[in-house]
């Protein structure tokens, strides 16, 4: 922290250093408890001082510029103002440490030019010529791991996307996703109440920590195998890895996680299904159902995607 920026304060200094979100929006970061002053939960009017550590973490991506590249995409429904897509695992879905091309976002953005120019070509058929209205930017309101398929939303406009914003933030979007773990769960349900913070050793990793931002999943057992549980979990919250941290803190970490379930995919013992998890590629985590409000329109949307090829294949092997 330089000088110069002792006593200023924490929502005035983000608002400084993140393009294109108004002070409303970064104090809602902060109230959400994703932002962290040494490693601390904040207030908006925490005046800085000298040795500060702030750190940010934007679930909803900055609506920003990207590269547009020709990717295909699964999209599952879209207007003029947002979209919602499957998204495959494998694919990341915004660019940073030193990934600059072939994600979601650099799909995305050449999606929007690609119709922008449709809709200028068809103006004359009766389209309405979108291209003075259609933004330079895009927003990915929320985050999928880059091995976790399924349903992602994206806002077209930055209108959209701060509505959205709001809405995640307030806890008004429903999101269900399918995880397959280790291990024979007894109970049929429960509720995961436990904070998440960034791993003091390992910065690209997420641990349990009193200290951390609170993080609520709720599960529910929807299949059991010899040696594994199919849960939906239904999360409240959306830290990073909140799921995976959240499911490998009870015992019961992701098949073919191999960040968090600290070995187990090499203690399985039937060979069989011990290769097909190496096959997999992946691990087990599919974002199924996504709900919430059209910010336009007020309909409550829902969608459902089911689960892609290669898990049912996994699933039908078990």
């Amino acid at each position: 922290m330089t000088a110069e920026l002792v006593g200023m304060r924490l929502d005035a200094f983000l608002a400084e250093r993140i393009n294109g979100w108004s002070r409303v929006r970064i104090r809602r970061l902060i109230d959400a408890e994703e932002v962290l002053v040494n490693d601390a939960p904040s207030k908006p009017s925490y005046k800085l001082r000298d040795g500060d550590r702030v750190e940010a973490e934007l679930t909803e991506l900055t609506p920003t510029a990207f590269e547009p590249e020709d990717i295909p995409l699964d999209i599952v429904y879209e207007d003029e103002f947002l979209a919602v897509i499957n998204k495959p695992a494998g694919m990341v879905v915004h660019p940073g440490a030193g990934i600059v091309s072939g994600t979601l976002a650099n799909a995305i953005a050449w999606h929007c030019k690609f119709q922008i120019s449709n809709y200028k070509a068809s103006s004359e058929s009766g389209f309405r010529d979108l291209g003075s209205e259609m933004p330079h930017r895009i927003g990915i309101v929320h985050r999928l791991d880059k091995d976790t398929s399924g349903l992602i939303l994206v806002a077209k406009d930055e209108q959209t996307a701060e509505e959205l914003s709001r809405q995640f933030q307030n806890r008004e979007v429903e999101k269900s996703y399918v995880a397959l773990v280790h291990g024979h769960i007894e109970r049929s349900s429960g509720i995961i109440d436990r904070p998440i913070a960034r791993d003091r050793w390992h910065r690209t990793k997420m641990t349990v920590a009193a200290n951390g931002r609170s993080a609520l999943s709720l599960w529910k057992v929807r299949q059991r195998f010899e040696k594994f549980t199919l849960v939906d979990v239904h999360i409240k919250t959306g830290r990073t890895h909140q799921i995976r941290v959240h499911l490998a803190s009870i015992n019961h970490p992701v098949v073919g996680d191999a960040t968090y379930n600290e070995g187990r995919d090499n203690t399985i013992a039937d060979q069989e299904i011990k290769k097909a998890v190496e096959r997999l590629g992946r691990f087990f985590l599919h974002a199924e159902k996504l709900a919430f409000t059209h910010p336009k329109t007020g309909e409550r949307m829902d969608f459902e995607q089911p689960l892609p090829k290669e898990l049912n294949e996994f699933l039908d092997l078990l």
